[in-house]
């Protein structure tokens, strides 16, 4: 067959921030799961679905209508959105109440992240504000729209705390006209930090800034009571939380976040959204887990909680893990690995990263490019089994790591490290 002769040309067509874009790279490009492995990678909850999956219950629970999947799915979600309004009215932060007129549903938080920059930033002109370290669907989702991105870091280690002053001298200045969306994420990630209340205050308080400022709640549930600010909303123009159904509620199959906001921002962002955006199945299963699933979430979380106060205490007890960096508030740790001098040190992480992943089926996240995160491992916690082997296999590890005579290659560790701590999770 002749070659063609058609003029196409994809370099001069497509458009070139996309043709710039480093290849998205997810949890599970580097270790796949073989059904072994142990995976605290990436801040799943081992213990699974909070949905009530023993035979009695799952005869009073609501069916998927499998024959009722030849229609499209309801585009308001109007019954899902009330009990999501249900789980976060506490009246801890607000005496009013939200209402499904306050939420955005989407498919994971990520849809949400996108739709924020769609609204409110005009392509090749505005720009997002992060505080790095923090989740880097942020600055894709960026650069997929053609947004400029603006980074102040978050106070150093363990607090990782907002910079606030930095953060209100920017948006003062003729630089800051050019924000128009603050990506805050609270537990940070990979952080584990809470997010003041005082310091998100003072930022929604600047006099002058006309902007967005985005809370990420992913990881809230693992957090103390009471530490939600999903109903906040109603107390603030331009505030948005954003929460998922992946994390405590055991649920990154389904693919379900929501935007908590102001009214009217819920309706731009529920106007712009594709029509049946939330699948059928989705919204039955996240209903159930909304409402006899509750129970099941809250004991996971417990179990979850145990696991992780038990690292706390025993992974420090092995020689080479230094300290804890950033909070407690999440489903996972942050923690410094040690070279033979007892200093945290990349090279040495990341070869207990490759080694626990390649020879004894544990994968967890190295961290240790991310700012103020040198030799850091980010550990997901796992099932109370998966913790006592990771803490067998991490400890052997390490003792292997020393007892080898590595030399470093400078660039090509560089490469390495980077190819490792490039994980969007």
């Amino acid at each position: 067959m002749a070659a063609s002769k058609s003029p196409f040309n994809l370099q001069a067509c497509a458009r070139p921030n996309i043709l710039a874009l480093e290849p998205y790279r997810c949890a599970r490009d580097d270790y796949k799961d073989d059904g072994t492995n142990i995976l605290l990678d990436a801040n799943e909850n081992a213990y699974g679905p909070a949905l009530l999956l023993n035979s009695s219950s799952l005869q009073n629970a609501p069916p998927v209508d499998f024959l009722g999947l030849n229609r499209y799915p309801d585009p308001h979600q109007q019954a899902l959105k009330q009990l999501l309004c249900n789980l976060r009215n506490t009246h801890t932060h607000t005496s009013q109440s939200l209402s499904p007129a306050h939420l955005f549903v989407g498919v994971g938080s990520d849809e949400a992240i996108d739709a924020l920059l769609r609204c409110f930033c005009i392509p090749g002109r505005d720009k997002i504000l992060v505080c790095p370290p923090t989740y880097g669907m942020y600055s894709v989702s960026a650069q997929v729209n053609d947004i400029g991105l603006l980074k102040i870091p978050l106070l150093p280690a363990p607090e990782f705390a907002l910079d606030v002053p930095a953060i209100l001298s920017v948006l003062s200045s003729a630089e800051g006209e050019k924000v128009k969306v603050i990506y805050i994420c609270s537990p940070g990630n990979p952080t584990g930090s809470l997010i003041g209340k005082a310091d998100l205050r003072r930022l929604l308080e600047h006099e002058s800034w006309n902007g967005v400022v985005v809370l990420d709640e992913a990881y809230i549930d693992f957090a103390p009571e009471g530490s939600s600010l999903a109903e906040w909303v109603v107390e603030w123009p331009n505030l948005v939380v954003m929460q998922t159904l992946s994390k405590a509620f055991g649920l990154a199959g389904i693919r379900l976040g929501a935007a908590f906001t102001s009214p009217p921002i819920a309706s731009l962002l529920n106007n712009l959204k594709a029509p049946y955006n939330v699948s059928s199945p989705t919204s039955v299963i996240a209903s159930q887990a909304l409402q006899v699933g509750l129970a099941v979430m809250r004991e996971n979380v417990a179990r979850i909680v145990k696991q992780r106060e038990r690292l706390l205490v025993e992974l420090p007890r092995i020689k080479g893990i230094g300290r804890f960096r950033g909070g407690t508030a999440s489903n996972f740790l942050l923690v410094e690995i040690l070279d033979k001098q007892g200093k945290p040190d990349n090279f040495t992480a990341l070869q207990v990263y490759e080694k626990l992943a390649e020879n004894r089926g544990v994968v967890v996240r190295f961290r240790g490019k991310e700012h103020g995160c040198l030799g850091c491992l980010r550990i997901t916690v796992g099932t109370e089994d998966e913790v006592t082997k990771f803490l067998r296999e991490i400890e052997g590890v390490l003792e292997e790591v020393y007892c080898a005579d590595l030399k470093i290659n400078g660039v090509m560790e560089e490469k390495k490290e980077n190819i490792a701590n490039n994980i969007v999770s």
